[in-house]
């Protein structure tokens, strides 16, 4: 099977057919999926969505858009959210620095709190980071040193060297449907580098869907052409794509039940 780390299924994009979506995935052999929070806001309706399927978990988080929305956010805050079974990720969270929606230093103050949160928790913390490499890198390698947290870069489209720090950090990397466009040689570099088990595939959906799904509303059966891709890349069969970054998935997000495990 394979497993959508990434998805945003409250989006309204969705709000017509998702158990549709749902059923796509599920015929394309996309069984689990992680979906994602964007503010405090959506906890409910994420909330709502995860609890109606056993194979979909969720996330507590504020993407650094939203962040001006809970300026003072804590890491209680995300740590009391983060009760629920369901919930298996702190974030996405993170720094953008390339649309700043949100002023760079409240970024920076809310992504602490889900630093703090994912420590406390040892949940792993999903990250957003856009033209924000080094100032990223730096905060990372500094809480890495006040204790151990597992970092995951979502959808990542930045250099090398954010890459190989939290490769040294014992973190993953997600590659999305980004891997698949015609300008993306660098982002291919970085994911033929990257060692397999370090390597976790999304959508994103409904944003950034792949080839040959360009110009279409993405969804989570279309993370196969990302394993598809990567296969290409890696020089591997689709099956070693899939079983490497499944497992993959499963430790990175331990409080996730793998179902396979079983059989």
């Amino acid at each position: 099977m394979f497993v959508d780390s990434h998805v945003n299924l409250h989006s309204d994009k969705f709000e017509d057919d998702l158990e549709d979506v749902l059923i796509r995935a599920r015929e394309a052999g996309v069984s689990a999926m992680l979906t994602i929070s964007d503010q405090l806001s959506s906890t409910e309706a994420i909330k709502k969505i995860a609890m109606a399927d056993p194979l979909i978990w969720r996330s507590v988080g504020v993407h650094p858009h939203y962040a001006k929305d809970d300026p003072e956010l804590s890491a209680q805050t995300l740590v009391d959210l983060a009760r629920d079974e369901k919930v298996v990720g702190i974030g996405e969270c993170g720094l953008d620095f390339y649309y700043e929606y949100s002023d760079r230093s409240v970024q920076e103050r809310v992504f602490q709190a889900h630093i703090d949160a994912s420590r406390e928790t040892q949940l792993p913390l999903i990250i957003h980071t856009r033209d924000a490499d080094s100032e990223t890198q730096k905060l990372l390698e500094i809480e890495q040193s006040k204790g151990a947290f597992t970092p995951l870069l979502h959808c990542y489209t930045g250099g090398p060297e954010l890459a190989g720090a939290v490769l040294r950090m014992n973190g993953f990397i997600s590659f999305s449907g980004i891997v698949t466009f015609k300008n993306a040689a660098d982002i291919r570099a970085i994911a033929e580098s990257t060692p397999l088990d370090r390597i976790i595939i999304e959508t994103d959906c409904p944003y950034l869907a792949p080839v040959p799904m360009r110009g279409r509303r993405n969804e989570p059966a279309y993370v196969v052409h990302v394993a598809e891709r990567l296969a290409e890349i890696k020089g591997i069969s689709l099956a070693e794509v899939e079983r490497a970054t499944t497992d993959n998935f499963f430790r990175c997000f331990s409080q996730a039940h793998n179902p396979m495990a079983e059989q």
